[in-house]
């Protein structure tokens, strides 16, 4: 009978017949599981490690029972659990149900089977589809359970510090016969009802939805499953009432994203990474449809290392094409911070893990949750063998709406990557109608492409794609109303987008994320590691490079070095080198750096001794004397600091040439030395022939002149070298951010604890002291430093920092004026504007650099250089340098202790390139090395020099697969066309241009000319050159 239908009641009805909360006494959803059965025996044994099964299963194991808690938090309890199958449940389909607070595995038959998490909806391991009598019905599994939540322990929120005494309860452990055809009908009904409501009541296929719906409980008796056919033949047919051919293509890949450390330690995630994996390989032994994305090379040679039968399971997937690895880097690693060396080696450790264990590279970058992209990042991609970008993180921009979600993106030299953001704005979808629909009306390319990525999954702790998703779509695959759903790969995407990319607009430059600015500054020791870190292995790589070239008994190191470059690389993860980590992650990222200082030093010395060995054997009657090596591909003149021969430290003005070591000449004084002079109001003033200062009692520079224009710095009235205090609450991520609102809040440094007095009168150099007392209780030490020769002012900072929520800036105002400021990026810079005159501009108020930033006008500027820090900000003409903030989520700790760091400032002439900062920033950041030698006298030596300032050698190493050959990388700083020399005094046979993975280019031999090696550049070009030697 046709009957009124009133679409609230109707929809209600749907809802109420599938709710797991109300009539489950008589509707569908109580019909799910049928009978249910204990387990015939529960017990445990808990440990504070992370054990291997075959330690596990041997432990003694002691009765466990369910509503029991477990704890404390980052425990681990394994469970026995003996099953007995029932008799008469022959035919049906048995599921072992597991509920529990924490992270769940099944282990059977000495493998890792399920991963079991109720916040994955994951909650039950299937035994089998159908029990036959041959099978077994009495067996043993056993669960691993971590005492944490997929999102670790957040004591009252997600981000808060671990609850360290929090435990887990053990809710269900059951034996349940599962009801397929329920299941089949509850996602059916699912998807009609969601169709129902979504479409909206202008919309003629919301109605068939929901009358179809309604029909279909109407022919279905829940205690009667003879007519669960007939409800789902009514289904089927909505289903299959088909699209049109211009309809939207949605391109459907499961997908997990696994932080490599957040909220848990490192050492939890290669368990997470376990629990999630085993359950895809499940899922695609049932579904040979399902592709899944999967990133981090760091990870797959975890699960190697931890897992090697599941590991073998993943290679079979991997060579049939549905386990897909994408992203081609080691870890997914922030997009600022890491310098353009460490990029180029996410990479290179990235594809070759993959080529090796999967004889393919990926052709992908794939990086969704990153706090920002460098625009030197497309450059990078190129080298690496990679064309297309996936990311969807500028969906969380606070300010302005990106323009884009398929776009071609170009960075600094001009090289460009197709592009695509997910338009329904996420990597972890779980394959509902509204997601469908939001990616079709969100897309903000509709015209130029008609195709778009869908991630489906668990993801940032893990869990991955559910069987539910994977059956909700099989429904939406062709459906009229709906955009079509397929099952696709990263490849098949990008190459119909780049048929399609005739009409796509260009974005030049960075993609600069509009929020999270705060972890440019926070957690300053892990930036502090970052950084030395990255410089120690420079110069390890030097001089075991030229060691080897000028010994052939020294071996190189790269097994070390790779091992040392992985923990850097794993330390560059977007929830590590950010600071936006619990503690446990901040103490081993800060033992992973201690590692690579201790080993770094080692190898170093290894290397001095081969490299330098005449020179430092004590000989009878030899002199003292003192050999500087230089890692820098420069000629430098500095004043060193060394050991006297009563311990005492002496300085020394030394030169030093490009790439090469010189015995200290003495006596070498400057032409002119330091003086420094204390004036009747207690100010002082230094100079050295290069530059005057005036500093006042409190520290601030009140002048800073370049003698010989005389041309002042610091503009009237104002102080530079001025502390700053602010306050430092954002709206919820408390690592993350630092809101536009805080600029409102500033508090000038003005307790004075000593005032300014003088320790270096002068000579080769001079320093003055004074101290600070910051905020409430913390302390701010100051040595000013101005040496002999040298164009800029450093200050070496010492804080004990015990404060809570407040942000410590360090501004110089200058006398300059330029709507633009310069930044250094990776292998080049970028200008950013000065100005707020859009919401674009002043979303930018908090920016990140590497070592130095500039703001120059025509003939005159004032660059500000440091040696471990990364935030900064120029608005109008005053520079600020970011110094210390004090979260208290996720780590309570975060930043509160001991500081030590060195910034300075460099007034010059003409434009930033001429005067030569892009050099001293490197000086700055890369001391001389000093090692006590014992002749009085020996030749300058250098290995590599370049004939053009514009060009820095970055790197040399030794080749990858070739012992024999050295491989030197050279950048284009200036932002100019150039051709170059590099000369070098090694025994080159032969030289190959390569790119960033050491692939050998067509046609890449390069002439051996008298003058060296010609390279030609164009802006921020980076270059790779393979250089054979002759033994």
């Amino acid at each position: 009978m046709a009957a009124i239908k009133h679409r609230r009641t109707a929809l209600e009805r749907v809802e109420k017949f599938l709710s797991d909360t109300y009539f489950t006494d008589c509707n569908l959803r109580g019909r799910l599981f049928g009978d249910r059965c204990p387990p015939a025996s529960l017990s445990y044994f808990q440990t504070p490690r992370r054990i291997p099964y075959e330690e596990a299963v041997v432990q003694e194991f002691r009765p466990a029972q369910v509503g029991e808690s477990f704890g404390p938090t980052w425990e681990t309890c394994w469970f026995k659990v003996e099953l007995s199958i029932p008799l008469a449940w022959a035919g049906r389909e048995v599921h072992f149900v597991w509920e529990s607070d924490g992270e769940g595995m099944v282990w059977r038959d000495a493998q890792p089977v399920q991963g079991l998490t109720k916040e994955g909806e994951k909650t039950s391991y299937t035994l089998t589809r159908s029990l036959k009598e041959s099978e077994p019905h009495s067996l043993t599994l056993y669960v691993e359970l971590a005492c944490n939540g997929l999102f670790g322990a957040g004591k009252g929120s997600m981000i808060a510090p671990p609850d360290p005494d929090r435990s887990v309860t053990l809710s269900k452990a059951e034996l349940v016969v599962f009801n397929r055809d329920v299941y089949e009908l509850l996602v059916d009904l699912e998807i009609l009802l969601d169709m129902a409501q979504l479409l909206g009541e202008e919309n003629q296929r919301s109605f068939q939805a929901l009358y179809t719906a309604n029909q279909m409980i109407n022919v279905c008796d829940v205690m009667d499953p003879s007519t669960f056919p007939a409800a789902r033949d009514l289904a089927a047919a909505i289903f299959s009432q088909r699209n049109g051919e211009s309809q939207h293509t949605i391109h459907a890949m499961g997908h997990c994203h696994i932080d490599s450390a957040w909220l848990w330690p490192y050492e939890e995630t290669i368990r997470k990474c376990a629990r999630s994996w085993v359950t895809v390989v499940h899922l695609m032994e049932h579904n040979p449809e399902l592709t899944f994305a999967c990133s981090q090379a760091q990870q797959f040679e975890w699960v190697r290392s931890w897992y090697p039968g599941l590991y073998a399971r993943i290679q079979d997937f991997v060579a049939k094409g549905q386990f897909i690895p994408v992203g081609g880097t080691w870890v997914e690693m922030d997009g600022n911070l890491p310098s353009g060396e460490s990029m180029v080696r996410q990479f290179l450790q990235g594809q070759r893990f993959f080529q090796e264990q999967f004889g393919r590279i990926c052709s992908e970058f794939w990086l969704p949750d990153t706090f920002g992209y460098s625009a030197q990042l497309p450059q990078l991609m190129h080298g690496c063998g990679i064309q297309r970008f996936l990311t969807q993180k500028l969906s969380w921009n606070l300010v302005n709406s990106f323009p884009h979600h398929t776009f071609f993106w170009e960075g600094i030299d001009g090289s460009q990557v197709l592009t695509h953001f997910p338009p329904g704005d996420s990597y972890g979808m779980h394959g509902r109608v509204e997601e469908m629909l939001k990616t079709v009306k969100n897309n903000k390319d509709k015209g130029r492409v008609n195709h778009s990525a869908f991630l489906f999954g668990f993801g940032d702790g893990g869990g991955g794609p559910t069987q539910k998703m994977l059956d909700r779509m099989k429904r939406m695959s062709n459906t009229d109303g709906l955009p079509r759903v397929q099952m696709s790969t990263p490849d098949q995407l990008f190459s119909v987008l780049e048929k399609e990319s005739s009409q796509l607009c260009t974005w030049v430059g960075e993609l600069f994320l509009e929020l999270h600015n705060g972890t440019y500054t926070t957690q300053a020791q892990i930036k502090k590691g970052n950084r030395e870190c990255e410089r120690i292995l420079h110069d390890v790589e030097v001089l075991s490079t030229l060691a080897v070239a000028q010994d052939s008994v020294f071996q190189y190191p790269a097994s070390q070095l790779q091992r040392l470059w992985r923990l850097l690389l794993l330390n560059q993860f977007h929830d590590v080198l950010p600071g936006s980590c619990i503690q446990l992650v901040v103490e081993d990222a800060l033992q992973y750096y201690t590692e690579i200082r201790r080993a770094g030093a080692q190898l170093q010395e290894e290397a001095v001794q081969s490299l330098c060995r005449d020179l430092l054997q004590p000989k009878a009657r030899s002199t003292q004397s003192t050999l500087m090596l230089n890692t820098l591909p420069w000629e430098r003149t500095e004043v060193i600091s060394r050991p006297g021969p009563d311990g005492t430290e002496t300085l020394a003005l030394v030169t030093v040439p490009s790439m090469g070591y010189a015995l200290v000449q003495e006596p070498f004084v400057p032409p002119q030395p330091v003086a420094v002079r204390k004036q009747e109001d207690g100010s002082i003033t230094m100079e050295n022939g290069v530059i005057a200062v005036c500093l006042d009692t409190m520290g601030h520079l009140t002048s800073l002149r370049l003698l010989d224009s005389g041309r002042e710095s610091v503009p009237d009235g104002c102080y530079a070298n001025q502390f700053a205090l602010f306050d430092d609450v954002p709206l919820y991520w408390d690592a993350w951010d630092v809101m536009d609102y805080h600029l409102e809040t500033r508090k000038p440094v003005t307790t004075l604890l000593k005032p300014l007095e003088i320790t270096l009168a002068g000579g080769l150099r001079g320093s003055v002291r004074f101290s600070l007392q910051v905020g409430k209780s913390s302390t701010l030490t100051q040595e000013i430093i101005l040496d002999a020769r040298c164009p800029y002012l450093r200050f070496l900072t010492q804080v004990e920092w015990k404060e809570a929520h407040k942000f410590l800036k360090v501004e110089f105002p200058v006398q300059v004026r330029s709507t633009n400021a310069t930044y250094e990026i990776q292998f080049g810079h970028l200008q950013r504007p000065t100005h707020w005159n859009t919401s674009w501009d002043w979303a930018r108020f908090e920016v990140w650099a590497h070592k130095w930033l500039d703001l120059s006008e025509h003939g005159f500027g004032v660059a500000l250089l440091n040696d471990c820090k990364y935030g900064a900000s120029a608005h109008r003409n005053i520079l600020s340098l970011s110094l210390l903030r004090a979260p208290k989520s996720p780590d309570s700790t975060a930043d509160i202790g001991h500081h030590q760091f060195t910034y300075a400032v460099m007034p010059h002439r003409g434009s930033f390139q001429e005067a030569g900062v892009i050099q001293q920033a490197y000086n700055l950041n890369f001391p001389l090395h000093a090692v006590p030698a014992s002749c009085a006298q020996c030749p300058a030596w250098s290995a590599f020099s370049v004939s053009s300032p514009a060009i820095v050698l970055e790197t040399v190493k030794q080749a990858e697969d070739r012992p024999e050959a050295v491989v030197v990388r050279l950048y284009e700083a200036h932002g100019s066309t150039v051709t170059a020399w590099l000369q070098t005094s090694l025994p080159v046979k032969e030289a190959i241009l390569c790119d960033l993975l050491e692939r050998l280019a067509v046609q890449g031999r390069l002439p051996l000319e008298q003058q060296g090696l010609r390279l030609s550049f164009t802006p921020f070009h980076v270059l790779s050159v393979l250089l054979v030697l002759s033994r």
